[in-house]
């Protein structure tokens, strides 16, 4: 007989999108017990057939019906406190997802209910959160910050094809903060491969035409685009 107790292990998911200029992360309520009620971040226990990477990838299709491949995925941590749930002892595994613009969600067979709910409102408590999902959210959110600040991530928010004034406009509903409009686009056209340009333009953010770009081949940002 082991001397060692099971250990379940979990992947949790930190899917974030800007909605109408809002950062906003999914939530689902729970439906059952433990935290029945609550709102937490969808995820699941991995199956005795599958990895990690498959697990997350699975759970993120549940939840938000897209293919497996067309969203920015990429593990943030791990988390593994004797007591984060009550059930028993569970490793979990948490994972940053980033996406346009997504539909509303549908609730999965275990939840109660599932939204999109503003960052703003899980970070200032008015949203409290099961297990320590909070410390979760946390981790996932500096990832995504600090990686808008040396890689082309930010692009994973926008469509295959947008305008300068909509990538900083994801800038500054990630980071929080307002951004000067010709400085932030000096720096994005300035930054070797972070930026093509399709030929095309669009009136879609009203006034004067505006220049269409997509995704370069750059994997790094050089000069950085720095919060402060």
């Amino acid at each position: 007989m082991s001397a060692f107790p099971a250990v379940a292990v979990t992947v949790d998911l930190v899917v974030l999108t800007v909605r109408a200029g809002t950062l906003s992360v999914l939530l689902v309520e729970r439906g059952e017990e433990p935290f029945r009620g609550r709102w937490a971040l969808p995820g699941g226990f991995v199956r005795p057939d599958e990895d990690l990477a498959e697990a997350a990838r699975r759970e993120l299709h549940e939840e938000t019906g897209l293919p497996p491949g067309t969203v920015h995925l990429e593990q943030v941590g791990t988390w593994g406190a004797p007591d984060r749930d009550p059930r028993q002892r569970v490793v979990t595994v948490c994972h940053l997802a980033l996406a346009p613009d997504l539909p509303l969600p549908v609730a999965g067979t275990d939840a109660a209910d599932a939204r999109w709910t503003p960052v703003a409102d899980t970070t200032s408590g008015a949203v409290p959160l099961a297990f320590d999902h909070d410390v979760l959210l946390a981790a996932a959110l500096e990832r995504a910050r600090a990686k808008l600040e040396y890689t082309p991530l930010a692009t994973a928010f926008c469509p295959a094809e947008f305008t300068v004034a909509e990538l900083r406009r994801v800038y500054e509903a990630v980071w929080g903060t307002a951004l000067d409009p010709r400085n932030f686009h000096r720096k994005v056209t300035g930054a070797a491969g972070f930026l093509e340009p399709t030929g095309a333009s669009t009136t879609r953010d009203g006034g004067r035409p505006a220049q269409l770009f997509r995704r370069g081949p750059a994997t790094g940002l050089h000069p950085p685009l720095l919060r402060g």
